[in-house]
């Protein structure tokens, strides 16, 4: 940068070339233009904003589902942030050449309501078969709690099903639909809520067979 105080010159504003020139204080400031521009699309940059349009649309996928399943988060929070900021970046895979959803880290429910814990996982004619063990013998546990089980499909479709917890040491829950197999399911998941609603467990990723 160099100053300027040739009367000849008079008062300088604009830019040509590498140079930019402007007048302070009476008088002529000169100034180089930057070299190198500051480049906003660093791969890291491109990744970040790749990861956040996945979880975006992670979340539109599962529809209004989600919106009561942290009953934990803050009143001023929506479910929405809320879940951006659980999953992010914990639930992206970035280890390929571009980032993917790993679903098996991805928070689909977050809450203190004791889960069930999952058996088994079988695709078959009638649909996908869960079975579960109840945890009864778990304190704030109650058999009227309702499980629910959910998964989405590679055309996209959001299936669900739901009963209640019951009295049975091990129980089992049908997600209806007739012919599907474990090749067809991009993710499934378990969870509890209470009967009223207003309680939930965290999800559990679930591998179907």
């Amino acid at each position: 940068m160099s100053l300027s105080q040739n009367p000849w010159l008079g008062h300088m504003s604009g830019s040509m070339a590498n140079v930019n020139t402007y007048t302070c204080h009476g008088q002529n400031v000169i100034s180089s233009k930057p070299f190198n521009k500051k480049d906003a699309n660093t791969v890291s940059q491109i990744a970040q904003r790749a990861s956040f349009k996945l979880m975006l649309k992670a979340y539109r996928s599962f529809g209004g589902c989600l919106r009561t399943n942290f009953p934990d988060k803050l009143v001023t929070e929506s479910a929405y942030n809320f879940f951006m900021r659980i999953n992010l970046p914990e639930a992206i895979d970035k280890t390929g050449t571009v980032p993917v959803i790993d679903y098996s880290k991805l928070v689909v429910s977050q809450g203190g309501l004791p889960p069930v814990k999952v058996l088994t996982a079988v695709a078959g004619a009638a649909g996908i078969t869960l079975s579960y063990k109840t945890n009864l013998q778990i304190a704030d546990v109650s058999e009227t709690d309702q499980v629910v089980a959910f998964g989405k499909t590679n055309e996209g479709e959001l299936i669900i099903a739901r009963q209640v917890r019951g009295i049975q040491e091990v129980s089992s829950i049908l997600i209806p639909y007739a012919g599907i197999s474990a090749d067809d399911m991009v993710c499934c998941y378990l969870m509890v809520t209470s009967e009223d609603g207003k309680q939930v467990s965290d999800s559990t990723y679930v591998v179907v067979s």
